[in-house]
């Protein structure tokens, strides 16, 4: 553990910063013998803030110098509930930190496996050394050499998993969240984040359930398909090309999330030279309108038609009136050429955007 952490210093600050919280909680559960007083003194100096719990009548609080507080609770600035009929809480004068909603999950989960909670008596995801992942999901290392990757990651060579990769600033603390299967194993690999997700089953609901939400500014999410552990490198790729089709809209978070076994045969459109897809005229349209005033809003309530084929449930997954949508899809409309009430035109204008999106200026 020591050693992975040393290397975290080499990634962004945020992805290192969600590694340190995940990686934290997961030393104190697999230290053994985990008592109440440790869990909040270690959390207290791990926020750098007081932090407290309290279960069946006992409160338990420590500063971060690792002293109990002369004075009462202070400002409560995140708190989060756990089985059987606990609380822990973070205390902060200002705002919550950026990472208080990840410390205050995990440090749950540490508090149910202290008190006995059997729905967490485990962590959902371990923080993987990025050398054994870049390993497995390397197609260029010999199946020997995965096999024990895997191995040595917990995971089963034999089973299948599904890749999830995730960009953004915040992307390694959205992994770090309980929105994936437990087992998950979690690292940064390169500018991204990376979970090894047990398992064919895809997650791509609970992510865009947590995104709506909780919000992550900027995170955007593509998930491989499903394919034997050996051959995770195929589920990497397919979660990389699926990435390229995910976008961060205002007020649309299911567009953050893009599952490869949903694309069909619009995946082949990455086949084309992104010069060539700048250069037809329905994704030129779209590219100028989308640097023109109030560009960005009028692809928005494209996007959010397109999804819904229908101009009422656009809006409302907008947040806005119906007549304000239908005014900016006539901008769309006049940049287009076209009208979209005709079926073919729709179709036109979806594989126009698919397009932008693999091809953005």
């Amino acid at each position: 553990m020591k050693g992975l952490l040393l290397r975290l210093s080499a990634l962004d600050a945020d992805a290192a910063a969600a590694l340190r919280v995940i990686a934290h909680f997961e030393a104190l559960l697999g230290a053994g013998r985990l008592d109440t007083e440790s869990l909040v003194r270690s959390t207290a100096g791990l926020a750098e803030c007081p932090a407290g719990l309290e279960v069946g009548g006992r409160v338990v609080r420590f500063g971060p110098g690792g002293t109990v507080p002369a004075g009462p609770v202070g400002t409560v600035s995140g708190s989060a509930e756990f089985a059987p009929g606990g609380r822990v809480w973070l205390e902060r004068a200002g705002a919550p930190g950026p990472f208080d909603e990840l410390v205050l999950e995990w440090m749950a989960i540490a508090a149910g496996v202290v008190h006995g909670s059997r729905e967490q008596e485990s962590a959902p995801h371990q923080v993987a050394d990025p050398a054994l992942v870049e390993r497995v999901l390397s197609e260029r290392e010999a199946v020997e050499d995965r096999a024990r990757a895997l191995r040595l990651l917990g995971l089963a060579p034999e089973q299948p998993l599904r890749v999830v990769a995730v960009a953004g600033a915040s992307s390694v603390a959205v992994l770090g969240r309980r929105e994936l299967r437990p087992g998950v194993r979690v690292a940064a690999v390169g500018p991204l984040a990376v979970a090894l997700a047990p398992g064919a089953e895809s997650a791509a609901e609970e992510l865009r359930a947590f995104l709506r939400e909780h919000g992550a500014e900027g995170v955007r999410i593509g998930i491989g398909g499903s394919a034997p552990a050996l051959d995770a490198g195929v589920s990497w790729a397919q979660a990389r090309l699926a990435l390229r089709f995910a976008v961060d809209v205002a007020g649309l978070p299911d567009e953050a999330v893009v599952d490869h076994d949903t694309l069909g045969p619009v995946a082949l459109l990455a086949d084309i030279p992104a010069d060539r897809l700048r250069a037809q005229p329905d994704v030129r349209a779209l590219a100028e309108l989308a640097e023109g005033k109030g560009g960005p809003a009028a692809l928005a309530a494209l996007t959010a038609f397109l999804r819904t084929g229908s101009l009422r449930h656009a809006a409302t997954d907008l947040h806005l009136h119906h007549s304000s949508v239908a005014a900016r899809l006539a901008g769309v409309e006049t940049a287009l050429g076209y009208r979209l009430s005709d079926p073919q035109d729709r179709f036109r204008a979806q594989l126009a955007l698919y397009a932008l999106r693999l091809a953005p200026r």
